[in-house]
């Protein structure tokens, strides 16, 4: 069965996309840690992240550079946080996240709930500073 990102990637589940390339989809998280929270997933679908082809790890940070660049222009924040869990979905991902402590990056806190609008509205301030 495919995992949720791969139906994402293939467009069977609507997202909030940020970027795009032949190898990694990036889009925010619906249920965030903090507002600008993104999700990086590559296109193939495997579990660990260290189970991905080497071209996938020698480039995700390559792709996710820009990303971070933009969210840190777009959102009152120290760095942007880089986790990979991969608990929750087996589907390798990496998390960006807006931080100020390191608390901001604690995945045991409850995620926020944001409406469709302030998700559209994320997405429009994160991808003004890609351009």
């Amino acid at each position: 069965m495919s995992s949720i990102f791969t139906k994402i990637i293939k467009g069977d589940i609507p997202s909030f996309k940020i970027a795009e390339n032949e190898l990694f989809l990036a889009f925010l998280d619906i249920e965030p840690l903090r507002t600008g929270h993104v999700l990086i997933v590559p296109k193939i679908e495997v579990d660990k992240v260290y189970d991905a082809a080497d071209e996938y790890l020698a480039n995700w940070l390559l792709f996710a550079r820009p990303i971070a660049k933009a969210m840190e222009q777009a959102f009152d924040c120290k760095r942007v946080g880089i986790s990979f869990i991969g608990l929750e979905v087996h589907h390798a991902h990496m998390h960006l996240v807006p931080i100020s402590t390191a608390n901001d990056l604690n995945f045991a806190q409850a995620p926020t709930r944001p409406t469709n609008d302030e998700l559209a509205a994320v997405q429009a301030l994160i991808c003004q500073q890609l351009v």
